[in-house]
């Protein structure tokens, strides 16, 4: 990759593993993060997590693999245009949420909920979690020994108490450094990924209209553009075009943005990008409309009763889980009775965070249901 800014993250600038290992043959150092990621338990089971509508609800609603998938794509795209590290972007990008729960934000918030007497959770963390622990596919080693730049990608947000408890990765959030422009890019792409996917989605399910998002200054400007270009659409294909037209804009604005901020601060190295302000963001105009269309999708689907009703569902079936779990760990598999010796709670939230919706609804079927094996 001989291409990239001297402000990238390289294989020859990495700060490397936790164990050292040799030199991959033939891809670099965060090709092989990639790949491992991909071949990792916690990816496949991204298939059946959702973002905001339950597994069982439709087939053709976005989950966890989807949309990393779609983060991954754009981040890519900002990357090569910004000479930054791709590989590296797309490994964070399909990590990013292999510790999230099932049923998306409602499943995190009742494990936190859960777990209040016990330093909470956050899916960044177990994340983290995942790929330096958990998945157990190497003989040399636990996780999956990441390279340190991929790690810190991954862990996007962290509480100081817990900061200080993960070594070098966690330091960034002790003295107020920025991660490399890499996880700053997947941050962003994310956002871009999964405020139109909602839109996506919250249309396709009827949750909200056209009509309704023809307030929102973003979606109207796009849509009139569609419609525009292509005149006698509508229905899905003019819903797509638009919000193709918007992550579009999204994408052209965060690359001319950061841009502007890089050649302002003119980082030469990795060690001046993380004691600089925040260089990958979108200007202002966007960032206003970003909030914008943050707010319609909070008030009208986030909070829609629909959502709500399968929220609270989702949250008694985790909470539900939890409880009969700390009561009597003998209910646990195996594996995880063992490690419960250890750290009980830590092993509860480690098999409810990794279940799917749909093992997690079979799981509360056998341990409350007579009729349930």
């Amino acid at each position: 990759m001989s291409d990239l800014a001297t402000y990238a993250v390289s294989s020859e600038n990495s700060r490397g593993r936790s164990i050292k290992e040799k030199p991959p043959l033939g891809r670099s150092e965060f090709q092989r993060d990639r790949d491992r990621i991909i071949h990792s338990s916690a990816f496949r089971r991204l298939e059946y997590k959702t973002q905001v509508f339950v597994n069982h609800e439709g087939d053709l609603f976005r989950t966890r693999l989807t949309h990393s998938l779609e983060v991954a794509q754009i981040g890519r795209s900002v990357a090569r245009s910004l000479r930054l590290n791709e590989d590296l972007v797309e490994a964070i990008a399909l990590a990013h949420d292999l510790g999230h729960t099932p049923f998306g934000h409602a499943g995190q918030d009742a494990l936190n909920e859960c777990m209040k007497d016990h330093n909470g959770f956050e899916h960044n963390l177990q994340s983290l979690r995942v790929v330096d622990i958990l998945e157990e596919r190497y003989g040399a080693f636990d996780g999956l020994n990441l390279c340190f730049e991929t790690r810190e990608g991954i862990l996007k947000h962290c509480a100081k108490k817990n900061a200080k408890k993960l070594g070098d990765v966690g330091t960034r959030f002790l003295i107020n450094q920025r991660p490399s422009l890499e996880a700053q890019l997947t941050n962003l792409a994310d956002e871009i990924a999964y405020n139109n996917h909602d839109v996506d989605d919250g249309l396709r399910s009827g949750l909200i209209t056209q009509k309704e998002l023809e307030e929102v200054s973003i979606f109207s400007r796009h849509l009139a553009m569609s419609k525009k270009l292509y005149s006698g659409i509508s229905g899905r294909r003019l819903i797509h075009e638009t919000i193709r037209s918007m992550i579009n804009t999204l994408v052209s604005d965060l690359i001319k943005q950061s841009t502007a901020n890089i050649k302002d601060i003119q980082p030469d190295n990795l060690q001046s990008v993380s004691v600089a302000p925040y260089l990958i963001s979108f200007s202002e105009k966007t960032k206003k409309e970003q909030q914008e269309l943050k707010t319609f999708l909070r008030n009208n689907l986030y909070q829609h009763f629909k959502v709500a009703r399968m929220s609270n569902k989702a949250q008694h079936t985790v909470k539900m889980l939890f409880n009969i779990f700390s009561e009597d760990p003998r209910l646990l598999p195996l594996k995880y009775q063992e490690k419960s010796h250890k750290n009980k709670h830590q092993a509860i939230t480690d098999y409810i965070a990794g279940m799917t919706d749909r093992y997690a609804i079979r799981e509360y079927r056998r341990l409350f249901s007579i009729e349930a094996n």
